[in-house]
């Protein structure tokens, strides 16, 4: 079993949860996601309609991690450097140089917060995949570190004029793409209508406990995590043909209602994502309270890893949002689940 010293963060891990549940109502799923990924520090990327949440959801999960927490609205007119530094005039009349988003709290920086990210040009976007990539950044000559650093983003479903759609690599990033819908029970969304509780953002993500999950101390856990979960010969093969599967579709049988196989997929998963793929299923495994990987965790964390890296051919993109799902349900179904 895992390690005892552990014990203390699986509760907390079930504190940051219960918390995160009483103030945002109908995603629980995209909790426990979100959640997970901060337990494999893999970065995170909420799409949805306007209005269901997402912001306010990401707010209550940096205020849960705790530590320096920075944000930036994304704007056609953003600019790399305006995430660097800002450039204003002071009392004096003098020009004045000073840290941006990024740097301005310094090396302790927890959660950088990207609010509509395809809203920015592709410029911004390259700035920010180093920073996502390798924790670092270089400005004002030198080269700023920030090992506890945990990229949050949304982006804008909705509107397309002045939107830009995120490139392939800095997709590839993000540990999870995550679903933020409309809650699907009546009662919530008569409670966020009608409940005055849930107008009041700031007043209901401040009612979040501050640092259940320590951010200073989640390197040190996502580590354990990964060295005392474990996964069976089997469920390696099983996880291996799933995600060949969705490489190839056609070489591994699969049926799509209404699409060619062979002429489905133009990029496939790539060796980032099947990594991304084994850190999450080790940390619902763990989660769960278990130090062996069952089928069902590959299930639970497949498509909100593994949908954002897969890239359709032109003919098949416009409707992603149909053959996605059926690809990755016509892979469960045709990939045989190891016997526990």
């Amino acid at each position: 079993m895992l390690k005892v010293a552990e014990m203390d963060w699986r509760a907390r891990f079930a504190d940051a949860e219960a918390a995160l549940k009483s103030v945002i109502l109908g995603q629980d799923r995209a909790i426990r996601l979100i959640l997970l990924s901060v337990l494999c520090r893999g970065h995170v990327l909420l799409a949805g309609d306007v209005g269901t949440g997402k912001t306010t959801l990401l707010r209550a999960v940096a205020r849960v991690i705790g530590g320096p927490y920075s944000r930036i609205e994304g704007t056609v007119d953003l600019l790399p450097s305006d995430l660097l530094y800002m450039a204003h005039i002071d009392e004096n009349g003098r020009p004045r140089i000073e840290p941006g988003p990024v740097l301005s709290q310094g090396p302790d920086l927890s959660i950088f917060f990207f609010n509509e990210i395809n809203r920015a040009r592709p410029q911004v976007h390259s700035l920010l995949l180093r920073l996502m990539a390798e924790r670092t950044l270089t400005a004002f000559q030198r080269v700023h570190h920030f090992p506890h650093l945990q990229v949050f983003a949304d982006r804008n479903q909705i509107e397309r004029d002045e939107t830009f759609e995120l490139p392939a690599a800095a997709r590839d990033r993000f540990m999870m793409e995550i679903p933020v819908d409309v809650p699907e029970s009546r009662d919530d969304r008569m409670a966020l209508a009608f409940e005055t509780r849930f107008h009041d953002t700031d007043t209901l993500v401040g009612e979040v406990p501050e640092g259940l999950l320590p951010y200073d101390g989640l390197n040190a856990v996502a580590a354990g995590i990964q060295e005392e979960v474990h996964a069976s010969d089997a469920l390696r093969c099983y996880v291996f043909a799933l995600c060949e599967a969705l490489r190839d579709p056609a070489g591994a049988g699969l049926e799509v209602e209404g699409a060619d196989p062979a002429r489905l997929v133009r990029g496939g998963v790539s060796p980032r994502g099947m990594q991304a793929l084994v850190r999450a299923t080790r940390a619902a495994a763990w989660a769960a309270g278990r130090d062996v990987v069952l089928p069902e965790d590959v299930r639970s964390v497949f498509a909100p890893v593994m949908a954002h890296r897969v890239f359709l051919t032109p003919a098949a993109e416009p409707r992603r949002e149909r053959l996605l799902p059926a690809l990755i349900s016509a892979a469960f179904d045709k990939i045989p689940v190891p016997a526990s």
